[in-house]
């Protein structure tokens, strides 16, 4: 009886040791990495300069180079043509999307409106701040109607761009 009662004792030793060397630890760092908040401004207003409507509807096209071209009915007059320009600053070379409208309409100081369909020098909508920075020129299409009212057409609530890292 005694030998049953040691040898118990000796399995419930063995037993517990076991559990012991069944236990095992690891450990994990923790990371976390903080990007350059994107950011855009604005440098340059989008300006055609003077132009002249005829009788006959035509188009002023501003390039995102700030050349200024017609056709038909519209006439060049006079100022300096310039595209808009923004400057988006973030993280270096990393990519960004662009969001801004088709177009938008420019309304007249006296009566009317005039749309103005853009485009950008992206040429589809994403970029890469290469040294943290991307300078974005917008240009456009104005459709001039037949005999448009004189006066200055502008767009009330602007033109908005916005970026965002992809």
């Amino acid at each position: 009886m005694k030998s049953i009662k040691i040898l118990t004792l000796v399995l419930l030793a063995f037993g517990f040791s076991t559990a012991t060397f069944a236990q095992s630890t690891a450990t994990a760092s923790a990371t976390a990495t903080f990007l350059v908040p994107i950011s855009i401004e604005k440098n340059t207003d989008l300006n055609f300069g003077t132009l002249a409507s005829s009788a006959t509807a035509g188009t002023a096209v501003l390039s995102t180079s700030s050349v200024l071209s017609k056709t038909n009915g519209v006439t060049i007059v006079s100022g300096t043509p310039t595209a808009a320009q923004f400057t988006v600053t973030g993280d270096t070379n990393k990519s960004f999307s662009v969001t801004r409208p088709a177009s938008i309409v420019l309304t007249g100081s006296v009566s009317g409106s005039l749309t103005l369909t853009l485009a950008d020098d992206l040429g589809g909508a994403t970029g890469t701040l290469v040294s943290g920075t991307k300078v974005i020129k917008v240009g456009g299409t104005l459709t001039v109607p037949a005999n448009t009212v004189a006066g200055t057409y502008s767009n009330a609530s602007g033109l908005s761009i916005t970026v965002n890292y992809n």
